[in-house]
C-alpha cells in the first residue's frame, strides 16, 4: 500500500497548524547564523522542553532529536539543500545542490522525518541558481512521490546585494505571490514563504499557493513586533510559522515558543500572546 503525505503532515499540523524551529543554519556557512547554536546538544534539549510543533534540521544534526526517547517529541523537519546565497559578499558564482544527489529523500525516511524541505531561490540576475534550484525541486519530487514524503518548497524573493548586503527578503507581493505559484506548479504540498511588505496582502499569498502556507522568519528583531506581525499572518490565512533566530538567538527561547504557539493554536492576537510570553519569561 502506498503511504499517502498527508500521513506524516498529520505529524506536524496538530489541530491545523504548526510552529515549525529551524536550526539548520549549519549548512549556511555564515557565521552570524550560528550565534545560539554553539551547543546544539543543548539546543535540541531545549527546544523538545518547549514544544514546538517542529524542528528544522539538517542530516548532519537530525539524530540529536530522533535518538530521543519521547514519543512526543516535535516532528522533524529536515532539510535537503545547502547553497551560498546567505553570506553577507556575493559570490562570483552562486549555486545550491542537494546534499545527497544520488537519493535525496532515503536519509529523510530513515531518519523518520515528518516533511522535507528544499530552497527556491530567485536572485536578480542569477538564472543559473535559479535553474539549479528548479532541478533540485523536480528531483526531490519524483522521490518525494515514492516515499509518501511532504515536500516543503521556500520559495526566496532576495533584493540586489548592493542594496542591504547578503541575503535580504524583497516583501514585494507581486514577486512572492508568483514564486509561491511556481512552487505549487511544481509540486509542493507545503509552502514557507516569505511574508510580504504589507501583511494584509498575505492572504493573496494564501490563495496562490493551494496548499498549507507557513509564514518564515529572518534576523532576530523587536518580540513584540514579531507577535504582533505573527498574528497578522496567521490571520491572513498562514497555517502557521517557521522562526529560527527570534527563538534561539532569545533569552528565553519556551516562552518565546510558547507565545507563538498561542497565536498559532489558541488564535490569540499580538497583545495576548505578548501576555503569554511575559507570563512564562
Amino acid at each position: 500500500m502506498k503511504i499517502s503525505p498527508k500521513v506524516r503532515m498529520n505529524r506536524l499540523f496538530r489541530n491545523g497548524g504548526c510552529l515549525d524551529v529551524a536550526v539548520d543554519h549549519g549548512v549556511c556557512n555564515e557565521p552570524s547564523f550560528l550565534n545560539g547554536l554553539e551547543d546544539m546538544s543543548r539546543v535540541v534539549e531545549m527546544l523538545v522542553d518547549a514544544r514546538p510543533d517542529a524542528i528544522q534540521m539538517s542530516f548532519g544534526q537530525a539524530d540529536l532529536l530522533q535518538a530521543r526517547p519521547e514519543h512526543d517529541k516535535p516532528a522533524l523537519v529536515m532539510r535537503l539543500d545547502m547553497g551560498n546565497p546567505y553570506n553577507a559578499s556575493r559570490h562570483r558564482v552562486m549555486w545550491a545542490e542537494l546534499q545527497n544527489a544520488a537519493d535525496p529523500v532515503l536519509a529523510a525516511v530513515e531518519m523518520d522525518a515528518a516533511c522535507v524541505v528544499v530552497n527556491l531561490f530567485m536572485l536578480p540576475d542569477e538564472p543559473e541558481l535559479f535553474r539549479q534550484c528548479v532541478q533540485n525541486i523536480a528531483r526531490v519530487r519524483a522521490d518525494c512521490s515514492r516515499y509518501g514524503m511532504p515536500l516543503m518548497i521556500e520559495p526566496l524573493v532576495m533584493l540586489p546585494n548592493e542594496m542591504r548586503g547578503g541575503y535580504q527578503v524583497d516583501g514585494d507581493a507581486e514577486k512572492i505571490i508568483t514564486l509561491v505559484r511556481l512552487a505549487t506548479e511544481m509540486g509542493a504540498d507545503i509552502i514557507k514563504a516569505d511574508p510580504t511588505s504589507n501583511s494584509e496582502d498575505f492572504h493573496k499569498v494564501v490563495e496562490a499557493a493551494r496548499v498549507p502556507v507557513l509564514a518564515r522568519g529572518g534576523g532576530k528583531e523587536d518580540l513584540r513586533l514579531v507577535l504582533e506581525k505573527s498574528a497578522a499572518l496567521v490571520a491572513q490565512g498562514a497555517k502557521g510559522l517557521v522562526y529560527g533566530r527570534n527563538i534561539y538567538q532569545h533569552a528565553n527561547p519556551r516562552a518565546v515558543v510558547a507565545a507563538l504557539m498561542a497565536i498559532i493554536h489558541q488564535g490569540a492576537d499580538g497583545a495576548a500572546a505578548w501576555e503569554v510570553y511575559n507570563h512564562g519569561a
